[in-house]
């Protein structure tokens, strides 16, 4: 099939692939949801929700002849039909007689660049009400969103081909992170704009669970993408902006406290400050910071033991160190552990990009500061260390 098990290879990496199968079955009640590579040839199945048992999985052929989606592809505009023999344009048309459907919906994937890749369409013997903005704004969502992993996934594949023979790998690497952090952001915009539309509408218990599971990932994705800007900045602009102001460290603290205690309820935090009156930093930085340490701590430290987290003035600095027990990291991670992409292991996998010490060891060099770790079998500890010689 050539470049088709290429593209049938790029749907499946996308991870949201089946919740968004999910939740167009359980919005549309439509039986049969598939996302079709469709070019001048060919109709291609890439990822399909069969409840009908209509018979067509991943990489199943349609004849192109036969589609709507071929008309689709010539015009670029989405088809709705309620039900086809209430459908002046499409009652006639031999294509519903064929499949044997009375409603369908089909959405253009188109990638960033303008180039056509397929549908996302829906079918089912029965009539459906389909022609409302929550479920045209749904779909566009969706299209949008696979339209623009395909490219991601296109440009990384690309970007590692040409960075694996090329002498400035490292620079090359961090604009390319730098230019994808940034349009990341429209079309996450686009998302969020979307689920918030979607959560408006009557949906049931397990779609309204799939919808929260949405709003989270998306907003995990929002930090991935600060993550990455964060990375352009740190590398390719001299450092991070701070902006200090005088503010009470013992309130930024335990608010980071309580947004990581409300994912991990089960989990012991323990927040001593012991400075009189306010230090003069970045305050989001320095939540910033101290999150991203608590965080690993979560990660790796020992779940049944408290986290502790504290901040004192000493010689003219503010210090503000994050312990906890657990298995010590073992020395030859200790060398490269604020470099970006290196991720410790957790149970054998790696947990996100890696850029999270990294991040909290530019917000301390922003400070003038230091971050240092040293960990031994009894407890590990991340120490940041900056001066407060403006300290009012």
């Amino acid at each position: 099939m050539g470049n088709f098990d290429r593209d049938l290879a790029a749907i499946q990496r996308i991870p949201a692939i089946p919740t968004i199968l999910d939740v167009i079955r359980r919005l549309t009640d439509m039986r049969f949801v598939a996302i079709a590579r469709v070019t001048e040839q060919r109709w291609i199945a890439c990822a399909t929700r069969d409840d009908l048992g209509f018979g067509l999985d991943p990489g199943g052929e349609l004849a192109i002849e036969t589609t709507i989606c071929h008309e689709i592809r010539q015009s670029g505009v989405p088809v709705i039909i309620d039900d086809v023999s209430r459908d002046p344009r499409y009652v006639a048309h031999p294509t519903p007689a064929m499949y044997g459907f009375k409603s369908y919906i089909s959405m253009p994937i188109v990638l960033p660049g303008g180039s056509f890749f397929g549908t996302l369409c829906a079918i089912d013997p029965n009539p459906a009400s389909l022609n409302r903005p929550e479920i045209l704004g749904t779909f566009k969502m969706f299209a949008e969103l696979i339209g623009f992993h395909l490219d991601m996934h296109a440009q990384i594949d690309k970007a590692e081909a040409e960075l694996a023979s090329a002498k400035e790998m490292g620079d090359a690497r961090e604009r390319f992170v730098a230019v994808l952090g940034h349009d990341l952001r429209n079309p996450l915009a686009s998302i969020k704009a979307g689920l918030s539309l979607l959560s408006r509408t009557h949906l049931d218990d397990k779609a309204k669970d799939v919808l929260g599971h949405l709003n989270h990932s998306t907003d995990r994705m929002g930090e991935l993408i600060e993550n990455l800007l964060d990375l352009a900045r740190g590398r390719l602009g001299g450092g991070l902006p701070i902006r200090p102001v005088l503010f009470e460290l013992a309130e930024v603290l335990h608010q980071v406290v309580r947004e990581i205690e409300a994912a991990r309820p089960n989990r012991i935090f323990n927040v001593e400050v012991n400075i009189p009156g306010p230090v003069m930093a970045d305050p989001d930085r320095i939540g910033q910071l101290v999150s991203n340490l608590v965080s690993n701590a979560v990660k790796h430290g020992a779940p049944d033991t408290p986290i502790r987290i504290s901040g004192i003035i000493e010689d003219k600095h503010l210090v503000v160190t994050i312990a906890n027990e657990g298995n010590p990291i073992p020395p030859s991670k200790l060398k490269t552990i604020f470099e970006p992409f290196n991720a410790l292991e957790t149970r054998g996998s790696k947990e996100g990009l890696g850029l999270g010490l990294y991040i909290a060891s530019e917000i301390s060099r922003a400070h003038g500061g230091t971050l240092s770790v040293s960990s031994t079998d009894d407890e590990t500890r991340f120490t940041f260390r900056a001066p407060i010689a403006n300290r009012a």
